[in-house]
C-alpha cells in the first residue's frame, strides 16, 4: 500500500451514441456459507465466506475457476476487446528510460525498448560510454514475472545489490553481481520486503531489512512481524548475518537503514506500520566499537534524512509543521534544544528535499502540482527552477559534491522527459526524450476545485479533446486514491491517448488521505475521519455530472488497492451515481484487514477494528463487505485481484464478489478478475498489464453503452 497503481484506461475506439448493454445471462457460482461470527465490542457480525481465505483448499480454487469462467464467458462476445488490445500494444510500444544513476565513473539506468516485459538495467563507463548490459530480468522466467524491485550499487560501481521478486510477490531475494564481468557472487539474501541494500562505503558488505521465514504453506498469507536490520559481509552465508537493530519491544514497526554518503553513518527509521512518523537511530560507522543510538525515540513527526556533513545532519521533518520544513542536527549536541530550522514551513507542502552540490533541492506541491525551490545549506533562496508546465517532477538524487543531478517531468499530455541539471550553472538540458506519435496540442488539462461535504475545497485535474462539448453525454472516467499520505500528481501514460482521441474526459481527483495538502490533509482523511474520503468522492462525481462533462450513466469510476476499498464504498454508498466500476486489489473486509500478511501495518492510517472500539464502530459503517444489501440495484462492476497479492489478501475481492453477485437486484453485471501469477501490481509484466487493460476498457466501453 505504498504507492498507488497509476490509473490507465485504454481505447481503440468510442462514440457517444447508445447501444445497449449485453443482454447475455450471467450464471454466477452459488458458493455455500458458513455460520461464522464474530463478536466485536458486543457487536455480532457474520462471516459466511470466511472459507474463502483459505486460498489453496478445493473449495476456494473450485469457486475460482467457476468465477473466471464466468467473466471469460462475458467478455467472449465481446469482439472488439481484441482492437483495444492491439491499440495498446500499438501505443506502449515507445522506447523509454529512467533516471541515470552515478556511481564512481559509472552511470546506470534502466531501459525498455517498448513491449519488453520487465526494463533491462544498463551501465555506461562515463555519461556518453557505450551501454554495456547489468541485468535482463525478462530472460529469468517465460512469462516474464520476474521483477527488480532495487538496485543498490556501491560507492566504486563496482558491485549491484539486486532485488528480485517473483509473481508479483512483495517477497524479495537479494543477489550481487560483479557490474565488470556481469558474473554473480555466491551471495543470496532471502525474505526481504520493500527496503533493498545499504553499502558500506568500501563495499565490503551492506546493511538490509529483513523478517524470519515465515511457516511452510503461509508464504502469502501468514502476517509478517519483527522486522530486523541485518549485516551481510560479502562472501558469508547469510545465516552468519548479525543482526544490527531490532525491536522487540514492538513487533510492529518497520525499520530501514542507510548509509550515510561519506560512509560515516547508517542512519536507522522506525516508524509504526505504515505511519508517515518515525524514530531515528544513529550507528556510527567509524568507531568498531560502536553501539546503536537511539537519536529520536519519539515517533511524533516524520524525521527523514537528507545528507550530511560529518556529523551535521539535515533532516525533513513535520515537527511543528504540517507542510513539512527541513532541520539540522549536530550529532555531538542532539538535544532538541539544539536542532535548528534551515527552511521553514511554507504555504505549499514540502514534498522532498535531496543534497547535490551542496545545494538543497526542494520539490513543493502547489495544488498537488510540482514546483522546484533551490536552497544553500543554511537555507537561503538561491533559485527557482524553471519546469516546462503544470505537471509533475521527480528526481534530483545524487551525492553532496556531485556536480549534476537528473529529474524527469511529465504532465496528462507530454511524457515523461529526463533533464540533466547542471549544479554549476543551474542549467537544464534534455537527456532523455520519449517518441510518442500523438499530437498533444489537441488535447487540455486543467485543474477545478470541487466543494465536498462539509465545504472543503478537493482539487480534480480534468483532461479532454479541445472542442469538448458539455452536453452530460461524454464518456469519462474519475481515478482515486485517498489514503496514505500518498499525493496524486499529474503524470502521463501513452495509453491514456485513445480514450482521448475519441471524446473520453479523464478526470484525477486529490482526496483527503493523501499526502498533496500536508500532514493535516492526510489527518482529514484517517481513521475516523475516513469518510471524508468518500464524501469527497461523491463531491466530485456529482461535480462532473452537474457541469454537464458527464452524466451518471457515462461515468465510469476505477481504483486499486485503498482505492479499491474506495470503490467498494462507492457501490455501497452510492450505487446510483456511476455507471461502471472497476474495483482492483481492493481492502473489502475492513474487519480483517489486519489479520494477513502486513496488513497489520494499515492500523496507522485505518484504525484498528479489533483493539479500539470506538475505530471499529467507525469502520464497520463504512466497511464494504459488511455495508452490502440484498435487493438492492448496484452499478456494473468489475472487481479484479491476482493470485499472488501478499499485500492485499484476494480473500478480501474474493468475499466481496460472491456477497455482491447473491445481493445484486438489478440486471448490471458483477464480475470478478483473478490473475495468475501476479500479485499487487507492482512488478507486472507488460503483457499481464495490458490484458488486464484491455479487458477492463472493454467492460466500460460495453457497461457505458460507447463500444
Amino acid at each position: 500500500m505504498y504507492r498507488h497503481l497509476a490509473a490507465i484506461l485504454l481505447a481503440a475506439s468510442m462514440s457517444t451514441a447508445q447501444t445497449p448493454r449485453s443482454t447475455t445471462a450471467l450464471h454466477y457460482p452459488t458458493p455455500h456459507t458458513v455460520p461464522q461470527v464474530d463478536d466485536y465490542f458486543g457487536t455480532k457480525v457474520s462471516d459466511p465466506y470466511r472459507w474463502m481465505e483459505d486460498l489453496d483448499s478445493p473449495e476456494t480454487k473450485t469457486w475460482v475457476d467457476a468465477e473466471n469462467e464466468v467473466t471469460a464467458a462475458y467478455f467472449k462476445p465481446l469482439t472488439f476487446r481484441d482492437g483495444i488490445h492491439k491499440r495498446m500494444m500499438d501505443l506502449a510500444n515507445y522506447e523509454r528510460f529512467s533516471m541515470p544513476q552515478k556511481r564512481g565513473s559509472r552511470y546506470f539506468y534502466s531501459r525498455n525498448s517498448g513491449l519488453q516485459n520487465q526494463a533491462v538495467v544498463y551501465w555506461t563507463e562515463g555519461l556518453t560510454g557505450e551501454p554495456r548490459e547489468l541485468i535482463d530480468p525478462n530472460t529469468y522466467l517465460a512469462d516474464g514475472t520476474m521483477a527488480i524491485n532495487s538496485l543498490s550499487i556501491t560507492h566504486d560501481g563496482r558491485f549491484a545489490a539486486i532485488a528480485l521478486s517473483e509473481a508479483g510477490s512483495d517477497w524479495q531475494k537479494i543477489i550481487v553481481r560483479d557490474v565488470t564481468t556481469g558474473k554473480d557472487l555466491p551471495d543470496v539474501i532471502q525474505w526481504t520486503k520493500f527496503g533493498g541494500a545499504a553499502w558500506l562505503l568500501d563495499g565490503s558488505g551492506f546493511y538490509y531489512s529483513g523478517y524470519d521465514a515465515p511457516p511452510d504453506g503461509d508464504v502469502l498469507k501468514a502476517a509478517n512481524f519483527s522486522m530486523k536490520v541485518f549485516f551481510h559481509k560479502l562472501g558469508t552465508p547469510q545465516k552468519n548475518d548479525p543482526v544490527i537493530f531490532e525491536r522487540p519491544d514492538n513487533k510492529e514497526i518497520y525499520i530501514f537503514g542507510g548509509v550515510t554518503d561519506d560512509g560515516k553513518y547508517l542512519l536507522i527509521t522506525q516508524q509504526q506500520g505504515t505511519s508517515p512518523n518515525n524514530e531515528l537511530a544513529v550507528l556510527d560507522l567509524t568507531d568498531p566499537h560502536a553501539k546503536v543510538q537511539r537519536l529520536i525515540s519519539n515517533a511524533d513527526a516524520t524525521y527523514s534524512p537528507i545528507g550530511n556533513d560529518g556529523s551535521h545532519i539535515w533532516l525533513y521533518t513535520t515537527l511543528n509543521a504540517s507542510n513539512g520544513k527541513v532541520i539540522a542536527i549536530d550529532l555531538k549536541q542532539p538535544e532538541r534544544e539544539h536542532w535548528t530550522t534551515v527552511i521553514p514551513e511554507a504555504k505549499s507542502k514540502l514534498d522532498s528535499v535531496s543534497l547535490v552540490h551542496r545545494t538543497l533541492i526542494a520539490e513543493y506541491l502547489q495544488d498537488a502540482h510540482t514546483q522546484v525551490e533551490l536552497f544553500d545549506e543554511k537555507g537561503k533562496h538561491v533559485h527557482t527552477l524553471a519546469l516546462p508546465g503544470v505537471g509533475t517532477a521527480a528526481g534530483f538524487g545524487g551525492e553532496r559534491d556531485d556536480e549534476e543531478t537528473f529529474y524527469s517531468f511529465a504532465n496528462f499530455t507530454t511524457p515523461n522527459v529526463i533533464f540533466r541539471l547542471d549544479m554549476k550553472t543551474l542549467q537544464s538540458s534534455v537527456y532523455r526524450e520519449p517518441k510518442v506519435a500523438f499530437d498533444r496540442t489537441q488535447y487540455e488539462s486543467k485543474e477545478v476545485f470541487v466543494t465536498s461535504k462539509d465545504g472543503t475545497k478537493v482539487p480534480v485535474f480534468l483532461t479532454y479533446k479541445k472542442g469538448l462539448k458539455l452536453d452530460g453525454n461524454n464518456p469519462t472516467l474519475l481515478y482515486a486514491y485517498g489514503g496514505f499520505n500518498v499525493s496524486l500528481t499529474p503524470y502521463f501514460s501513452a495509453t491514456l491517448i485513445p480514450w482521448l482521441e475519441r471524446g473520453g474526459v479523464y478526470a484525477l481527483a486529490c482526496l483527503r488521505g493523501g499526502g498533496e495538502y500536508g500532514e493535516a490533509w492526510h489527518q482529514a482523511g484517517m481513521k475516523l475521519n475516513k469518510q471524508n474520503v468518500f464524501d469527497d468522492f461523491i463531491a466530485s462525481g456529482e461535480w462532473l455530472i452537474a457541469n454537464k462533462y458527464t452524466s451518471s450513466k457515462k461515468l465510469a469510476i476505477r481504483g486499486e488497492s485503498n482505492g479499491g476499498l474506495l470503490m467498494g464504498a462507492m457501490i455501497t454508498q452510492r450505487p446510483d451515481l456511476f455507471g461502471a466500476v472497476a474495483a482492483g486489489v481492493g481492502v473489502m473486509d475492513m474487519l480483517r484487514f489486519d489479520k494477513f500478511t502486513v496488513g497489520w501495518g494499515w492500523k496507522a492510517d485505518y484504525g484498528s477494528p479489533s483493539e479500539n472500539e470506538a475505530e471499529f464502530h467507525a469502520i464497520y459503517k463504512y466497511s464494504p463487505l459488511h455495508n452490502l444489501k440484498s435487493g438492492t440495484k448496484y452499478p456494473s462492476t468489475l472487481i479484479f485481484t491476482a493470485d499472488h497479492d501478499d499485500r492485499v489478501f484476494p480473500a478480501h475481492s474474493f468475499k466481496f464478489a460472491a456477497q455482491m453477485q447473491k445481493d445484486q437486484a438489478g440486471p448490471a453485471p458483477v464480475l470478478i478478475r483473478i490473475e495468475t501469477r501476479a500479485g499487487h501490481g507492482g512488478g507486472m509484466p507488460l503483457s499481464k498489464r495490458l490484458d488486464v487493460e484491455a479487458d477492463i476498457q472493454a467492460f466500460f466501453l460495453r457497461e457505458l453503452g460507447v463500444e
